[in-house]
């Protein structure tokens, strides 16, 4: 039976947390369109909402119908949607943890991503896929890995990842409403993070990167969770005179190549930061077009902080070695900041 869904708004400077954030996107799509729905493992409130009960209280006011609950097949949940999005419908799938993207893998990266293309325009394939992840809750190898460069290589997806509750809730209602699939990837780590977030229905546009923080000396461009790290790092180094500039990316793929060149152009020097492990990632992308478009400006080559090239440990201990640290990152600051042309 369908429910029918009362507007609900809400009031600018609400603080909430990251994932009532991802939850007030959700409502606010599924009010302004009917043809957006939800589907997923366990999401409904028969089966309490979520993992992460980022669904929680939608099927009660949506519907069933709205907000449906799958069987645990990662194949049947990405191929319904897409096949819902060349129906006419605007999905939003899913998939509980990041690295269960990779049995439907078939369905992201031969369908989802391409059948714009091999259509000639004609087909448009607008599903949004929601996945969290992240190590740091002893959640073990196959539970905790940052897949994101594997979509990003992918040309036709767009793969976003936000680092606070107002950026969540802008850039998934973004992704909802694109016509194009976009994979929004959730640091599970920060899901009780607290933040102001901006006027209802506010959409934060995809590709564009925000500066999170001002400085003159050594840019650090990061999304996610490492933007909060990074934040960290930079008022710490501040009490020594060293001014960071922090760039928030959000979008991964495509992401802002122009306002991380301009940073970097005025500062001379960078760190990319992220949590997924250093070789192959998005980190060597963003460092070698640095490379190419700014290499005779450069006060010192660029500096790579991720995680050890391993799978993510479940020993609390060895995960805490595994993962990169603030440490890490101030010492890739000093060492820029220390080298002159």
């Amino acid at each position: 039976m369908t429910t029918v869904a009362q507007p609900r708004p809400v009031t600018g400077a609400k603080r909430v947390t990251f994932g009532e954030a991802c939850r007030l996107a959700l409502e606010e799509a599924m009010e302004a369109d009917p043809s957006v729905f939800v589907l997923g493992e366990d999401i409904g409130d028969a089966e309490t909402g979520g993992t992460f009960k980022v669904t929680k209280g939608l099927s009660t006011r949506f519907g069933t119908d709205r907000v449906r609950t799958t069987p645990i097949s990662e194949q049947a949940i990405i191929g319904a949607a897409i096949g819902a999005a060349i129906a006419g419908m605007r999905p939003v799938a899913e998939i509980m943890l990041m690295n269960f993207t990779t049995v439907a893998m078939d369905q992201i990266v031969n369908h989802a991503a391409k059948l714009r293309f091999m259509s000639g325009g004609q087909t448009a394939v607008p599903i949004t896929i929601r996945t969290a992840t992240g190590a740091g809750r002893g959640t073990g190898a196959q539970h905790s890995d940052m897949l994101e460069a594997w979509f990003a290589h992918t040309p036709g997806l767009k793969v976003v990842m936000p680092s606070s509750p107002a950026e969540a809730k802008g850039l998934l209602l973004s992704c909802i409403f694109d016509d194009d699939p976009c994979i929004f990837v959730e640091k599970k780590e920060i899901y009780g993070m607290r933040g102001e977030l901006g006027e209802p229905a506010e959409r934060i546009p995809l590709g564009q990167a925000r500066v999170a923080r001002r400085g003159e000396h050594v840019t650090v461009i990061g999304y996610g969770g490492a933007v909060g790290e990074s934040l960290a790092v930079a008022s710490q180094l501040a009490q020594d005179g060293i001014e960071v500039e922090v760039i928030d990316l959000r979008t991964i793929s495509p992401w802002d190549r122009e306002t991380v060149l301009s940073s970097v152009g005025r500062t001379k020097r960078a760190v990319v930061v992220h949590e997924a492990v250093r070789q192959f990632g998005a980190g060597a992308e963003i460092s070698a077009t640095i490379h190419e478009e700014l290499f005779g400006e450069l006060a010192a080559p660029v500096q790579r902080v991720a995680s050890k090239n391993l799978p993510v440990p479940f020993s609390p201990a060895l995960e805490r070695a595994y993962l990169y640290s603030r440490d890490d990152i101030e010492r890739a600051v000093r060492t820029v900041a220390g080298a002159s042309r």
